[in-house]
C-alpha cells in the first residue's frame, strides 16, 4: 500500500508520497514467499540435518539389501532375471493392507460369515486410507506404501531426536537415539509398507507436543495414531497421565477435552464394523480368529511361547523367532522396571499397556517389531551411551549384522515377527 506523506498546511494540498519499494528482509513490506523446501530447511538445525543424513544413508542400505535379495534369492531358483525392486517388500501383512485399500473391508458381501475369510477387519483403517490416498498420485501400490513409510520415517526420526535432546539436554543425544532405532534388529519394518513408521510419525510429535503443553495438537495427533495402531490408545493413556502430572494452572484444564479426542477413532471404527457385522467387538473377535489373541494369563502365554521356542514343536526358523519374542518381552520388562525406578510414570503406563496387550494372548506375537514403538528404550540407550562411549560402537557391531539378517529374513518371505 502507498505510504502517505505528512499533512501539509492548508495552503498546499496534500501530495501522496510514492510507494516505497519492498525488498527481501525490508521492514517496510512483507517478506516474499519462500519455496516450501527452503522454508523447511530453515527450520532444521545442524543436528536435524545430521539425523536426516543418517536416515537417508540407512535407507540406501536397506534398499540395497532388498535389491540384492531380488538377485540372490528369487522365488524361482532357475530365474534368469531378478525380481522387481519392490517385489521383496510385498510380504505378509502388506497383502492385507493392500486388499483393504483396493477392495474395502467387506467386498462383495464377504465377511466373517464367509468360509476362508482373511479377518482383515483386525487391521485398523489408518494405513489403508493413507495408501489409497497416495495411490491417487502414485500408480504403483507398492511404491505408494514405500513412499508413505519413507516420509513418515523421516518425520519420526526428527521427532525422536528432538525429544531425546529435550529430555537429556545434550546436543548429540538425538543422533544417538536415532542410530539405536535405525540399527535395531527389526528396523526393516520402518521401510516396509507397514504401520510402524506412520504410527511413529504421529505418536512422537504428539508426545513432544504434550511436553510443550500443546494439548490440542497432542490430542489430534494421538487420534490419528489410534486409527493406525491400537497402540494409539496406550499413547492416549500416557498423554492423559502426563497432563495430570504436569498441569498446574486451573486454566490449563480447559485443554483437558482434547485428551478425549483419541477415543474417537476406535469408536468410529467399532461403529463401522458393527454396522456391517452386527458385532461391536468385531475387531477383537477377528484378532482371536486369525492370530490366537484370545485372553490368556501372562504365565500361560510365556509357557506357550517357550514351548514353541525350545520344545522342538516348530521348524527351526519359526522357533528362532519365538526365541526372539521371549527376549523382546524380557527387554520390555526390564525397561518397564527402569521407567518405574526413575518415576517416568507416563512412559511406564504406555509400556505396561503395550506389554499387557502383547503378553496376554495364546503366545507372544510381534513383540520384537513392537520395540520400534518404545521410544523410551532408544532415549534410554542414548543416555547410557553418553556415560559409556564404547557402548554405541558395541551396539553397532552386534546389532548391525543382526538387523541385516532380520531384513533378509523378511524380504525373502520368511516370518520375521
Amino acid at each position: 500500500m502507498p505510504v502517505s506523506a505528512p499533512q501539509r498546511p492548508p495552503a498546499a494540498p496534500a501530495i501522496p508520497a510514492p510507494a516505497l519499494p519492498t525488498s527481501y528482509g525490508s521492514p517496510s513490506g512483507p517478506r516474499p514467499e519462500r519455496r516450501p523446501v527452503r522454508r523447511l530447511a530453515r527450520r532444521l538445525d545442524s543436528a536435524d540435518r545430521q539425523v536426516l543424513g543418517l536416515y537417508l544413508l540407512t535407507r540406501l542400505g536397506i534398499w540395497a539389501t532388498a535389491a540384492a535379495v531380488g538377485w540372490l534369492f528369487p522365488a524361482d531358483a532357475q530365474a534368469r532375471r531378478p525380481a522387481a525392486l519392490l517385489a521383496p517388500w510385498q510380504q505378509w501383512d502388506w497383502d492385507l493392507y493392500l486388499r483393504i485399500a483396493q477392495e474395502g473391508y467387506f467386498p462383495a458381501g464377504n465377511g466373517p460369515w464367509t468360509l476362508g475369510w482373511d479377518n482383515r477387519e483386525a487391521f485398523l483403517p489408518g494405513f489403508p486410507l493413507a495408501l489409497r490416498a497416495v495411490h491417487t498420485v502414485v500408480p504403483s501400490w507398492a511404491a505408494a506404501g514405500a513412499l508413505i513409510s519413507f516420509v513418515a520415517g523421516g518425520v519420526a526420526v526428527l521427532a525422536l531426536a528432538r525429544i531425546a535432546r529435550d529430555q537429556l539436554a545434550e546436543a548429540d543425544a538425538g543422533r544417538r537415539a536415532v542410530v539405536f532405532l535405525l540399527v535395531s534388529p527389526c528396523a526393516v519394518f520402518l521401510a516396509a509398507g507397514y504401520t510402524e513408521a506412520l504410527f511413529l510419525a504421529l505418536a512422537l510429535p504428539a508426545w513432544r507436543a504434550a511436553q510443550r503443553g500443546s494439548w490440542a495438537a497432542a490430542g489430534t495427533l494421538a487420534c490419528l495414531a489410534c486409527s493406525v495402531r491400537v497402540s494409539g490408545l496406550f499413547l492416549a493413556a500416557a498423554l492423559a497421565l502426563h497432563f495430570l502430572l504436569t498441569v498446574r494452572d486451573h486454566r490449563a484444564w480447559r485443554s483437558a477435552p482434547w485428551l478425549c479426542l483419541p477415543a474417537l477413532a476406535p469408536a468410529l471404527y467399532s461403529w463401522f464394523l458393527e454396522s456391517r457385522t452386527g458385532d461391536w467387538m468385531a475387531w477383537k473377535h477377528s484378532q482371536e480368529r486369525g492370530w490366537y489373541r484370545d485372553f490368556h494369563t501372562p504365565w500361560e502365554a510365556w509357557s506357550h511361547t517357550w514351548t514353541a521356542a525350545f520344545g522342538h514343536t516348530q521348524p527351526t526358523g519359526y522357533a528362532l523367532m519365538w526365541q526372539a519374542e521371549l527376549l523382546a518381552m524380557v527387554v520390555g520388562l526390564v525397561l518397564l522396571a527402569l521407567l518405574v525406578r526413575k518415576r517416568r510414570w507416563p512412559e511406564a503406563v504406555y509400556l505396561l499397556l503395550t506389554l499387557w496387550a502383547l503378553g496376554t494372548s495364546y503366545w507372544f506375537t510381534s513383540v520384537p517389531r513392537s520395540t520400534l514403538l518404545w521410544w523410551p528404550l532408544w532415549i534410554g540407550l542414548a543416555a547410557w551411551s553418553a556415560r559409556r562411549p564404547r557402548f554405541e560402537s558395541a551396539y553397532l557391531y552386534v546389532m548391525g549384522p543382526l538387523s541385516v539378517t532380520v531384513a533378509i529374513t523378511f524380504l525373502t518371505g520368511r516370518w520375521a515377527g
